[in-house]
């Protein structure tokens, strides 16, 4: 068997990476298309390793985007975004990555999409699977990105450029509404688990907020010892389920897509030790968060589930609210590789919450560029 060549780009856009494809390169029906993506990931992996492939067994690194040149008003290039199950031959286009989206102005404009303009580049951005709009600043220098910075970001081994992304009104983005349930507090139970107080908040992505020790938990385990404790990721998974339908996002929770909506574990601050053996404060931080993404614990925050915490912790009444200690200026999310700020900006209008914006930084950088391949068969 003959494999096919593609030509891809293979770029880290915060703390996730991903192969990166233009749309006029992949011209195939939507079942070839997701094979593509199977294959050039190297999944399904039942060793879950997908070392047959460009993935590398979490779901941060089993990913993949597709580009085009928008024909919309408002933007400029439109980005889909593609989540890639490392052990089941799921393509999930039900939700975005919000550290994949710092990646797409740098592609745009290296792969001559887009012009830069200056040292700073705007760049307005559709992201097709939530039909959002965001805004990305990037550093730009001699008509290309401009990689070379002294920003640092939290799991993110050296420094980059800042590339700065402005999400306006991210209210609603996957269900239409900030509450989906039009309440901040939804209780969710079953026969054999009991009874959970969720808020259920929709902000760039529809996330699942619920306490840490109501498990038990101080919200300052390790990857290691969640992932361990599988009956702990079942209940997770099963209360994830439940919320989506809370939120009419699932009829039934088994029809629940695996990417969306995330369920996050909240605590109030307390010390604790990062993936990178470095010790964190009680008053470094607002919130300690373990996000799930596609049933694995996320060694970071996904960027667009944090922008969510973002928003819920000044939602009033909301568990994220009752467990994020008070003050001024940048939200400080506490995650297993460390601290990630965050500004995010909400008013309440009548009695009702609106989200107003919230921006994040990041960085980015192009790792390998030329051809993917993958087998004659799935092209």
């Amino acid at each position: 068997m003959t494999q096919k060549r593609l030509p891809a780009v293979f770029m880290r856009g915060g703390s996730s990476k991903g192969v990166f494809f233009k749309l006029e390169d992949l011209p195939f029906p939507d079942d070839v298309r997701d094979q593509i993506l199977l294959d050039a990931i190297g999944s399904p992996d039942v060793y879950g390793r997908q070392l047959n492939g460009m993935g590398g067994g979490v779901s941060s690194v089993s990913k993949a985007v597709i580009l085009n040149v928008s024909e919309r008003d408002d933007a400029d290039i439109d980005y889909t975004f593609a989540q890639v199950a490392v052990d089941q031959p799921i393509v999930d286009f039900s939700t975005t990555c919000g550290n994949l989206s710092s990646a797409v102005g740098p592609f745009a404009i290296d792969n001559d999409m887009i012009p830069a303009t200056g040292d700073m580049t705007l760049i307005r951005v559709f992201n097709t699977n939530l039909k959002q709009v965001y805004h990305a600043r990037i550093p730009t220098k001699d008509g290309r990105f401009l990689e070379a910075g002294d920003f640092t970001i939290p799991g993110v081994s050296g420094s980059g450029s800042k590339i700065g992304l402005d999400y306006l009104s991210p209210g609603g983005a996957a269900t239409g509404k900030l509450l989906p349930s039009g309440n901040v507090i939804d209780k969710i139970s079953s026969p054999g688990d009991g009874e959970f107080d969720i808020s259920c908040v929709d902000a760039s992505t529809a996330g699942v907020f619920v306490a840490a020790e109501r498990f038990g938990l101080t919200g300052t385990e390790t990857v290691g010892e969640l992932e361990a404790d599988r009956a702990l990721m079942g209940l997770l998974d099963r209360i994830r389920r439940k919320a989506a339908v809370v939120m009419d996002m699932a009829v039934t929770p088994e029809d629940t897509p695996l990417g969306t909506p995330k369920i996050c574990m909240v605590a109030k601050p307390q010390r604790y030790t990062t993936l990178a053996g470095e010790t964190v404060l009680p008053e470094d931080f607002s919130v300690a968060a373990r996000f799930l993404s596609m049933g694995q614990v996320h060694r970071v925050l996904p960027l667009t589930g944090a922008m969510c915490l973002g928003v819920a912790s000044l939602i009033e009444g909301t568990v994220a609210h009752q467990y994020c200690k008070p003050g001024a200026g940048d939200l400080l999310l506490a995650n297993p590789s460390g601290i990630l700020p965050v500004d995010a900006t909400v008013s309440n209008s009548s009695g009702e919450w609106v989200a107003d914006k919230v921006t994040v930084y990041r960085t980015a950088r192009a790792m390998m560029e030329g051809m993917v391949l993958v087998p004659e068969y799935a092209a």
